[in-house]
Parts: structure tokens; C-alpha cells; sequence
């Protein structure tokens, strides 16, 4: 029967569930649930109910579900730059629930990872994207077994992965061109 406004029906009782699905509640009788032993309350020893909370000195992001961060967090990677603004505004403004706060959380991963390749790029020993992709360890590890044999076992998505790999690397001096040039010409037309 569809819902409609009008229709407001009780739940149906125990025994009408009982008698229609067979099995239900056949954990309701504490004896016959095996978890039970588990949440009797006993003495664990500790001195708290509620443990002591780190000490925050930067602001740490929580979903909007929460209060609070919990007692005790990470602080390994704090949030800096754009990626961690992006990062922010998910937490702030969406739910976990949302698909937009996992894409946002996503989009600030890869921008983190520009920004990465942006400062490597300004300091001593920038990125080297033939080393760090692998791709010279896979030529020395039978390269056409390893993309064809049984050890790969997405054959069909293969052919993005020079895309994937060497795009960005491809993409970022072009349109860093383009801007100089757009930039220059501006420059000059002022």
C-alpha cells in the first residue's frame, strides 16, 4: 500500500510481526542474544567517563554532526594554503552525508597535491615526474607482462594511465604560457 497524508497506521505489534516474518524477535529475549554479556556494565578501571582532551592549539575540522573533535586527533598535516581553505568550507558547510563535502575533501587533495608541486618547485630539488611515477621501474620489471599478465587487473583502464600520469606534468607549463602570455600582452596594452 502506498503512503499517502491521510493514512496514518500504528506500527503492527510484536506478535502480528511474529506471526508474519518468521524469526522476528527472536533476539528479544536477553537469553538468547549472544552480544548480551557484552553490555552488561562492568568494572573496567577506569578513572573517567570522559577521557582527558588534547590540548588544541589550532583549530582542527570536525564534521557538522559533532560538537567537538574528539579527546584525541592527529596533528601530523594541518591544514595550510587553498587546499586547506577548500577543506575547511566542506567542514563547515557540509554534512558528511553530502556528496558535496567528500568532493570538496577530493578537489583538496589534488589541489594539495599542486601546491606540493608548486613549492618543490621553488626549493632545491623540485619533483622529477619520470622517477616518481614509476615509470622506469616498470620498464626494468617486464613492462609488457606486467600490463598484460595476471597481476593487472584493470587491463580495460590502462590506456588512461599516460593521461593520468604525464597530463598534469603536460597541462601545467602550457597554461602557465598562456597566463604569461595573456598577462604580457595586458601589460603591454595598459
Amino acid at each position: 500500500m502506498p503512503y499517502t497524508a491521510d493514512a496514518h497506521r500504528q506500527p503492527p505489534s510484536r506478535d502480528e510481526l511474529r506471526a508474519r516474518i518468521p524469526g522476528w524477535g527472536a533476539d528479544l529475549d536477553p537469553k538468547d542474544r549472544p552480544s548480551v554479556p557484552r553490555e552488561q556494565r562492568l568494572e573496567t578501571g577506569a578513572h573517567w567517563d570522559f577521557p582527558e582532551r588534547q590540548a588544541e592549539t589550532t583549530p582542527h575540522e570536525h564534521s557538522l554532526e559533532h560538537r567537538f573533535v574528539t579527546p584525541v586527533f592527529g596533528t601530523s598535516v594541518p591544514l595550510r594554503g587553498i587546499s586547506g581553505a577548500v577543506r575547511r568550507f566542506a567542514y563547515r558547510r557540509y554534512s558528511e552525508g553530502q556528496t558535496a563535502h567528500w568532493l570538496l575533501l577530493i578537489a583538496g587533495d589534488r589541489v594539495d597535491a599542486w601546491e606540493s608541486h608548486a613549492r618543490s618547485l621553488f626549493s632545491g630539488a623540485p619533483d622529477n615526474p619520470v622517477t616518481e611515477t614509476g615509470i622506469l621501474g616498470e620498464a626494468g620489471h617486464h613492462p609488457v607482462a606486467s600490463r598484460f599478465g595476471r597481476g593487472r587487473a584493470d587491463v580495460r583502464h590502462q590506456w588512461i594511465d599516460p593521461i593520468i600520469v604525464a597530463g598534469p606534468w603536460i597541462a601545467a607549463p602550457v597554461v602557465a604560457v598562456l597566463a604569461a602570455r595573456k598577462a604580457l600582452r595586458a601589460f603591454r596594452g595598459a
